[in-house]
């Protein structure tokens, strides 16, 4: 199908990309790699009245390692970029995930986060590695922790005005293992349900525990009741498997064609576990 009319601008630098989206009636869309506003447009399920291409930014692309093991990523960079610059194999896995060679190769990170899906893998990821959002407009720039600002399907906490230029974390906490386990469509690819868990042991008892889901609500979200039920324990099998029996507490269980609620819940308990069980070191 042939998009609805929209009128296009490739912003030369972020100050212009800033400008246009200050001057634009709240109906511009910006485009980064492509890969999930195009296809809507086509569909016509988005209409965006002007366009903006930032896709040239280079100020906005590549990873900024801090020496105290803190991480900033920009916008720009595409997933395979990012699979050459992470240290961390969950991370890989994940990244991994994400549609083929093609769309890797020109989606980005920063694409991925605003857009929202609510079953894209890398919310999931971010949120279990505590990344913040950094926004940026005419109005100055804010940092917003991830945490909190996915705010429904395909909505978030980005204002009208403003660009996603980059993602940040602190380090990670001492001893702190990773895993990203999932249950995708055989066919797209896409999570059905999506788990990553971040933990730490310390002399035999949980200290860190972020666990994240993907695929199974409106939104990607953090497992606290999960988290909850981890800090403080064992790590032992026995003590993994009835915490991610909560990995659902608080949520409305999506339910489509691809996967009933029922199922999905299910799925999101066992998958829960074996991420859990995967970043403790356990075989899965």
């Amino acid at each position: 199908m042939i998009p609805a009319p929209f009128s296009y601008q490739r912003a030369g630098s972020i100050d212009e990309a800033l400008a246009a989206l200050a001057g634009s009636d709240g109906s511009a869309k910006v485009l980064a790699g492509g890969m999930s506003i195009l296809p809507l447009m086509k569909l016509r399920l988005a209409s965006p009245g002007r366009l903006i291409d930032i896709g040239r930014l280079s100020e906005l692309r590549g990873s900024r390692p801090g020496a105290d093991g803190s991480f900033e990523i920009g916008a720009l960079t595409t997933y395979a970029e990012a699979l050459e610059e992470t240290s961390l194999s969950f991370a890989r896995d994940c990244l991994l995930g994400i549609g083929d060679v093609q769309v890797r190769n020109r989606g980005t990170v920063g694409g991925a986060i605003a857009h929202a899906d609510p079953a894209s893998d890398l919310p999931a990821l971010a949120l279990a590695l505590d990344y913040s959002v950094v926004l940026r407009s005419q109005r100055g720039e804010r940092v917003v922790p991830i945490d909190g600002f996915f705010e429904d399907a395909f909505q978030t906490g980005i204002a009208a005005d403003e660009l996603l230029v980059a993602l940040r974390r602190g380090p990670l906490p001492a001893g702190a293992k990773g895993s990203y386990q999932k249950l995708e469509h055989p066919a797209s690819g896409y999570s059905i349900v999506g788990v990553c868990a971040v933990v730490a042991l310390g002399e035999g008892v949980v200290t860190h525990a972020r666990v994240a889901l993907t695929g199974v609500g409106q939104v990607a979200y953090r497992a606290r009741a999960v988290e909850a039920a981890l800090l403080g324990g064992d790590g032992s099998p026995g003590s993994v498997a009835a915490a991610a029996e909560r990995a659902t507490d608080g949520q409305t269980v999506n339910g489509d064609v691809h996967a009933d609620s029922r199922y999905r819940a299910r799925m999101a308990v066992i998958y829960t576990r074996r991420a859990i069980d995967a970043a403790l070191g356990r075989s899965v």
